[in-house]
């Protein structure tokens, strides 16, 4: 076993092939950012130049496993992957699960950064201390699926594990994923877009060194403590059972269940779009768990008849069946199982895809783009058979797919004739299936959060007050348990900036943020526990989310000298603009004014300028990051705080 510290990072040159590694042992610098996402973020800013083009040789792209990656810790399978966005042109972190980031960690390395382009394409292969690069030749033009069965057979090992991308990462589109165990997707941002810009096909990583525990003692005694919270909190599982679908019934009653592009909030024949049909039907054939998971939330289905018979994949989740089935008006379960499918194996982020495919049925709608002008598709609502063909053409840029593998934000402008307003997109990122006209939480952390509008970044779920775990978290942040309602602007910077900072400890230390965010079964003062029993590094609870808080602040920071400012804190024009055509109990909507409320707010508690919404020097000093104050002059006005 290796011992927990120093901590390694793995640099690879694909330009001329150099590998070169680096040790950090400096616990108060590890203190401040904990590991992880931390860490390769600071890097990220300090190291390198934000203002680089994302298709740049240069850029990097970095693979972040968490500090408890690797180790038996419940649900810490998780890596955190950090790039410069080519959708968005910003500071992206993108998250995934499966096994990847413990055989990083197996093999000896805390953080990978890839940089450079290969001549030719090619694999990257790590196995402990042997570092290479390999032809991929042979490789390019496959699936995820076939690629990493022809690696294997290669290596003659069922267990290595591969970061790989497929033909949509080849061909730059720019929602393209990066897929790990075939079925886990880091899947927003284009990162996979990146690495085909890179020429790099994969990266093949197996580890027989383990991961040491300091204190093995603490640490046993933390584990017992919270799988026993883990046991006794109610969402684990109805979770465990029927996966992240599990919501779309509930949702869909509500009315915030997003249909036909954001149209509607609900949808007849939302049964066969659940979790529960998913079991009872028979696709279901088995969970699946990330490393270390005993949740196994995710799933494994099969097609077993009809046209789309002998289909396979995993999922699908509660994004996919929106994306891909209710927000384009189909529920017919066999389809929406064959276009994963193709995200999966194609390699794209499902959430873009389907929004892209919606607001092409839109365009559809208002006469902007007709059946002549998609090749003769029809592109009338509830088409499954357009949806699947439509999520071949996207990832390999074919007849109308061309346009959309752009990403919505470009597709509508060059499309004209309004069509950004029914482009469910901001800054460049189509919105994950949140109804943020039904919670001003959510609506606040899309607007500010440096990915754009989506949950991966600020899942607030304890908002809505769901069960008395949810409205515990919300009394504990706010003072009184009467805000973990979502129609209301009271307490929501609270509530962001709460679950903004214990995502970002929770990223850094590898957790899933359904133990933190969502289920609520590991908190603070756990993640503190867990982090001085592995490294040895005595922390306190305050001192995590404060942690959590510089991660935050460094994105910040990185996307202000993009020229992001308070302006840019938006939502999807309909989402500002306009209310659902079947909206439920005299739903709300998000005005501009309502959210300007909620961000003057956020700014106020974070001490930023509200003018700019920018941090400033002050907010650095007490954070103890005047290192990236230095960095910052000259490129955003970071001394004056002034007030709307």
């Amino acid at each position: 076993m290796l011992p927990k510290l120093p901590f390694h990072i793995l640099t690879v040159n694909l330009s001329d092939g150099s590998v070169t590694r680096k040790k950090l042992d400096d616990k108060d610098y590890l203190k401040k950012y904990l590991g992880g996402r931390g860490i390769a973020t600071h890097m990220f800013l300090t190291e390198f130049n934000p203002m680089m083009d994302p298709y740049a040789e240069e850029t990097p792209l970095f693979f972040a496993p968490g500090v408890m990656t690797g180790t038996n810790t419940p649900c810490s399978g998780r890596t955190s992957v950090i790039f410069k966005s080519p959708a968005t042109n910003r500071f992206f972190k993108t998250n995934v699960g499966g096994h990847f980031g413990a055989q990083l960690k197996f093999a000896g390395y805390d953080l990978l950064i890839v940089k450079g382009r290969a001549k030719s394409p090619v694999y990257l292969y790590i196995h402990n201390d042997e570092v290479s690069l390999r032809s991929a030749e042979h490789l390019w033009g496959k699936d995820v699926r076939e690629s990493n069965r022809l690696v294997r057979e290669e290596l003659d090992d069922t267990e290595v594990q591969l970061a790989c991308i497929g033909p949509a990462g080849e061909n730059q589109v720019v929602f393209a994923s990066i897929q790990t165990s075939i079925y886990n997707a880091a899947g927003r941002g284009g990162g996979g877009a990146l690495m085909g810009q890179k020429n790099l096909k994969a990266i093949a990583v197996r580890g027989t060194k383990g991961v040491g525990i300091t204190n093995k003692e603490h640490y046993l005694k933390t584990l017992n403590h919270i799988n026993d919270k883990k046991d006794a909190a109610p969402g684990v599982q109805p979770l465990s059972d029927y996966g992240t679908s599990i919501g779309v019934e509930s949702t869909n009653t509500i009315g915030a269940f997003p249909v036909k592009n954001f149209q509607q909030g609900s949808i007849d024949g939302v049964e066969k779009l659940t979790g529960t049909y998913l079991v009872e039907a028979g696709y279901l054939k088995r969970k699946i768990s990330c490393f270390s998971c005993p949740v196994a939330c995710h799933r494994y289905v099969t097609v077993d008849n009809g046209p789309h018979k002998g289909t396979y994949t995993g999922g699908p989740e509660y994004e996919t069946l929106s994306a891909l089935g209710g927000g384009c008006l189909v529920t017919d379960t066999d389809a929406i199982i064959k276009a994963n499918e193709l995200c999966n194996i194609l390699g794209m982020d499902t959430i873009s895809t389907g929004n892209s495919i919606q607001w092409l049925m839109e365009c559809n709608q208002r006469s902007v783009i007709t059946s002549d002008d998609a090749g003769g598709l029809d592109l009338s609502w509830g088409n499954s058979d357009t949806v699947i063909e439509l999520v071949r053409q996207i990832a390999y840029r074919d007849g109308i797919g061309d346009l959309l593998a752009n990403g919505l934000l470009k597709a509508a402008e060059m499309t004209g004739k309004d069509s950004y307003k029914w482009a469910i997109q901001a800054r460049g990122l189509e919105q994950s299936r949140v109804e943020t006209r039904s919670a001003f939480g959510y609506a606040l952390a899309f607007a500010i959060n440096s990915r754009g509008p989506d949950h991966l970044n600020t899942e607030c779920l304890a908002e809505f007050g769901g069960d008395k775990e949810a409205i515990r978290v919300i009394e504990s942040i706010t003072g009184d348990k009467k805000y973990a309602y979502p129609h209301t602007t009271d307490k929501r910077a609270e509530i962001v900036r709460w679950h903004e900072d214990i995502y970002g400890a929770s990223d850094a230390m590898g957790l899933c943020a359904f133990t933190t965010t969502a289920q609520f079964w590991v908190d603070d003062q756990d993640l503190a526990d867990l982090y001085a029993a592995g490294t040895g590094i005595e922390i306190t609870a305050s001192e995590v989310m404060e942690a959590g808080r510089r991660i935050i602040t460094m994105e910040r920071l990185f996307n202000g000298m993009l020229g992001h400012t308070r302006e840019h804190d938006v939502l999807p024009y309909r989402l500002m603009n306009e209310k659902q055509m079947d909206a439920m109990h005299g739903q709300p909507i998000n005005s501009a004014e309502i959210l300007d409320l909620m961000k003057d707010e956020y700014y106020r508690l974070h001490e930023w300028d509200a003018m700019k919404g920018w941090p400033t020097k002050t907010v650095l000093k007490k954070l103890d990051m005047e290192d990236i104050s230095s960095i910052c002059d000259g490129r955003i006005d970071l001394e004056e705080v002034r007030n709307t």
